[in-house]
């Protein structure tokens, strides 16, 4: 018995942001100090750092749990199945709902009761709840959907991973160019066959590395004081990251029973270029191998960080060729790593 993923979708929200849209903000540092580049030039050094040239916002009128209800129903007609056969809805995010001109969130009731009522299903032990990990969300919504199908509890599961960056970011802070708004999907079910699941790992290192990422204040102190706003330590992130991603995914990829020669795909968090490059080569390089060139499929440049909704969106593309330099073909063993808020770390590995 194992668990297998028979639909996927995702939604790309239609506003594309180029990083013209920052030209003109007022970009300041922790101390409130204007930055002394130009806007130019710090979007020029964006671009090189993480590879991002655009990113997504949903329309004024949507909200997280509108972008997670329309990946699901994509990835409910992909798998054609019956909605009502849904035994739980898993929803990642971090935020809740957070309405275009607000500073709220809202996440009660809970946004994968929002995304069922969505989908109009009537089936009362269709259990609906919420995943917040960080950007990791996604992967550890499908660890856990995987887990209750493999102790019988449920036979079929819909994994939702959606956000709004865009929402709760600072505009006078420089890291707000990176994130993104987007949604994706995935029904994942109980199998027979061969494939699947074969291995997954999860960690959460909090003793000195819980405020990499946080919840803060604006740096333009004539904001709202009690307004805070999405902030990372950039620098401590990268090194935390190098450090221990690679160490995760060789474990979990040890754990498959796989052979380091046998991966065909690694599908991590699409959070910065450089650094998912430098982790997946610091990971072949644990197994004393260079890294492949068409080993990671990016689609950052076009898309930015949308944090839990990257990964599902990524691997829907693929599936759905819409990527013209990568696919996935049956018997790819495929490699899916995140990091993130927590700071969390995940991954698992999965034979198509």
């Amino acid at each position: 018995m194992t668990t297998k993923i028979i639909g996927v979708g995702n939604y790309i929200p239609p506003e594309t942001i180029t990083n013209l849209f920052f030209d003109k903000h007022n970009f300041i540092n922790k101390s409130g100090e204007s930055l002394k580049e130009s806007n130019a030039i710090i979007a020029s050094k964006l671009r090189e750092i993480t590879g991002i040239e655009e990113r997504r916002y949903a329309r004024n009128d949507q909200v997280t749990s509108d972008l997670g209800f329309i990946a699901a129903e994509a990835a409910i007609e992909n798998a054609g199945i019956d909605r009502e056969t849904i035994d739980y809805i898993i929803f990642a995010h971090n935020f809740g709902d957070v309405r275009f001109g607000t500073i709220q969130s809202d996440t009660v009731p809970s946004l994968a009761s929002r995304a069922k009522h969505l989908l109009k299903i009537k089936n009362n032990f269709c259990v609906a709840y919420d995943v917040l990990f960080g950007c990791p969300g996604w992967i550890e919504g499908v660890i856990q959907a995987n887990a209750f199908i493999k102790a019988g509890i449920a036979k079929r599961c819909l994994v939702i991973g959606a956000e709004t960056l865009s929402r709760v970011s600072d505009i006078h802070d420089r890291d707000s160019m990176i994130y993104a708004d987007g949604a994706g999907a995935a029904i994942l079910e109980v199998s027979n066959e061969e494939g699947g699941i074969k291995s997954h790992v999860s960690a959460s290192f909090t003793l000195n590395e819980k405020d990499y990422l946080f919840f803060g204040k604006s740096y333009n102190n004539e904001r709202c004081p009690d307004t805070k706003y999405i902030k990372m330590d950039g620098r401590k992130i990268y090194e935390f990251a190098l450090s221990n991603v690679p160490d995760a995914m060789k474990k979990c990829l040890d754990d498959s029973g796989y052979q380091i020669t046998q991966l065909n795909k690694i599908i991590i968090h699409q959070a910065n270029e450089k650094m998912d490059e430098a982790i997946v080569k610091r990971f072949y390089q644990l197994y004393n191998s260079p890294m492949p060139e068409d080993v990671m499929p990016m689609v950052i440049k076009k898309l930015g960080n949308s944090s839990v909704a990257t990964i599902p969106s990524l691997l829907a593309m693929i599936l759905n060729d819409e990527l013209d330099s990568h696919d996935i073909n049956e018997g790819d063993v495929v490699l899916f790593a995140s990091v993130g808020a927590g700071m969390n770390i995940n991954a698992f590995v999965y034979k198509f």
